[in-house]
C-alpha cells in the first residue's frame, strides 16, 4: 500500500524526522489560505500522486506570491499527471501540498527497503540526491552507500554515523543526520514499511537536515494492525477495478493482454497466465477468486474482467480441492446468465466432483468452450481470442 507525500511526512514527523512546514489543499483558495498560514514568501505547490518524478513532469511549482500559488494549484488540480513511473495514463491530481520552500545547500539520498533476498532491511544512501536511485545505481554504482540491518538488534547508532560521515557532512550536520537516519528507520520498522525513500534529503545553510520529499510503501498484510495507516489509502490512485475487487475480497491486477483470467488460487492463476503466454496469447489480468468461488464472487469476477474493453476471450480455470466442481460450475452458469458475456468463454474444471461439474456445464445451454487440461484450455482461449479479433 502506498501513501501520498504529505502522509509519509506526517508519519516521519511523528517519529522525530525534521520536515518542512506544509499543509494540504483541495482547491486553489485552500492553497492560498495554506500559504498565508505557513507564512514566508516562497512556497512549493506539489501535486499529490502515488508516483515519483513529479518535478520533471511539472508537478512541483515554486511560487513567490499568493497569486502564483493560486494559479499553480488551479493548474494542477483535476489534471492527470504523467511521469515515467505512472505510464501514459497518468495519475489524477485531487490534492496539492503547499510547503515552505526553504533554501538549502546540498541534496542527498536516503532510502530503506525490505530486501527479500537477504531477508533484511537495507539502508541505501548517496551524495547524489535529487536523482532516481536506478539512475545512480546505473551511472555511479560506487556512489551508493549500503548498510544491511541485523534484525536481532536493529539499526545501530554507529552505522548511522558511518552513513552520515560517508555522505560528507560536517560535525554539526552529522549529529542531525544520525537523528534523521535512526528516526526514519524506526518509522519504517514500526509502521511495517516495505519501502521508504527520502529524495532529496537536504542540508540547509544553518546545518539542519530536512526530508524535502518522502515516499512510503507498506505491507498490505500488516494493515490489520495499522488502522491509522490503512485509512490513508487513496483508492483514486489505483486501478478502479482493483479497488472494486478488494471490496469483494478478490485479488485482481490489470494487465495489457486480451485474455481475461478467472482462477482460484494465486499459484494456479500465475500458471494459467504462463500457459496463455506459452500458447502465444497475452493475459489481460491476474484474478484469484479464492477458495470459495460462490456464484456471487464469480459474477463479480466476470464483471471485473469484462470491464476491460481489451478482453476478447475469458478463461475460467478452477481446481477444486476445498471447493467442489459442481458448486463452481453452478456458480459459473449462474454468473454467466446474470452477466452479459459477449466474448468466447473457455472453462476448465479439475478436482473434486469434476464429472458432476462438467455435466452441469454441458446441460446449461450456454455457449461454452470446455477443456480437460490447462494447456488445452490456454490454446483454446488463444484460438478463440484470435477468432474474435478477426470477426471484429
Amino acid at each position: 500500500m502506498d501513501v501520498h507525500e504529505y502522509q509519509a511526512k506526517e508519519l516521519l514527523a511523528s517519529f522525530g524526522v525534521a520536515v518542512p512546514k506544509g499543509a494540504i489543499a483541495f482547491s486553489p483558495d485552500q492553497a492560498v489560505y495554506a500559504a498565508t498560514e505557513l507564512g514566508g514568501s516562497f512556497w512549493a505547490v506539489k501535486a499529490q500522486i502515488h508516483a515519483g518524478a513529479r518535478g520533471k513532469a511539472g508537478g512541483i511549482k515554486l511560487c513567490r506570491t499568493y497569486n502564483e500559488v493560486r494559479d499553480a494549484a488551479k493548474d494542477l488540480l483535476g489534471k492527470r499527471l504523467v511521469t515515467h513511473q505512472t505510464g501514459p495514463e497518468g495519475k489524477p491530481v485531487q490534492r496539492v501540498y503547499v510547503e515552505t520552500a526553504d533554501p538549502f545547500e546540498r541534496e542527498l539520498y536516503l532510502g530503506y527497503v525490505l530486501d527479500r533476498k537477504a531477508e533484511r532491511v537495507r539502508v541505501i544512501a548517496s551524495q547524489r540526491g535529487g536523482m532516481d536511485i536506478e539512475e545512480i545505481a546505473a551511472n555511479e554504482p560506487d556512489a551508493l552507500i549500503q548498510v544491511v540491518v541485523e534484525p536481532a538488534v536493529g539499526l545501530q547508532q554507529f552505522q548511522a554515523r558511518e552513513i552520515a560521515f560517508q555522505l560528507g557532512l560536517n560535525i554539526k550536520q552529522v549529529s542531525a543526520a544520525v537523528k534523521t537516519i535512526m528516526n526514519a528507520y524506526r518509522a519504517f520498522r514500526d509502521c511495517d514499511g516495505t519501502m521508504l525513500e527520502i529524495n532529496p534529503l537536504v542540508v540547509t545553510k544553518d546545518d539542519r537536515v530536512l526530508a524535502l520529499d518522502a515516499k512510503m510503501s507498506f505491507d498490505d498484510n500488516a494493515m490489520f494492525r495499522r488502522p491509522g495507516i490503512a485509512d490513508m489509502h487513496d483508492p483514486s490512485q489505483g486501478d478502479p477495478r482493483e479497488a472494486q475487487a478488494a471490496e469483494h475480497n478478490l485479488s485482481y491486477i490489470g494487465l495489457e493482454g486480451e485474455i481475461g483470467c478467472i482462477v482460484n488460487g494465486a499459484g494456479l492463476a500465475m500458471a494459467t497466465m504462463d500457459m496463455i503466454k506459452h500458447a502465444g496469447g497475452e493475459p489481460a489480468n491476474f484474478l484469484d477468486v479464492g477458495g470459495g468461488a460462490s456464484p456471487e464472487r464469480v459474477a463479480t469476477a466476470f464483471r471485473l474482467v469484462l470491464s476491460d474493453r481489451n478482453v476478447k476471450a475469458i478463461l475460467v480455470n478452477i481446481f477444486a480441492g476445498i471447493n467442489r466442481c459442481d458448486w463452481v460450475a453452478e456458480g459459473v452458469v449462474q454468473a454467466a446468465r446474470e452477466v452479459k458475456i459477449d466474448v468466447p468463454l473457455v472453462v476448465r474444471l479439475a478436482g473434486t466432483n469434476v464429472e458432476a461439474g462438467k455435466k452441469i456445464l454441458a446441460e446449461s445451454g450456454l455457449d461454452l468452450i470446455t477443456a480437460d487440461t490447462l494447456s488445452e484450455a490456454a490454446k483454446k482461449a488463444v484460438d478463440a481470442c484470435a477468432t474474435a479479433k478477426t470477426q471484429h
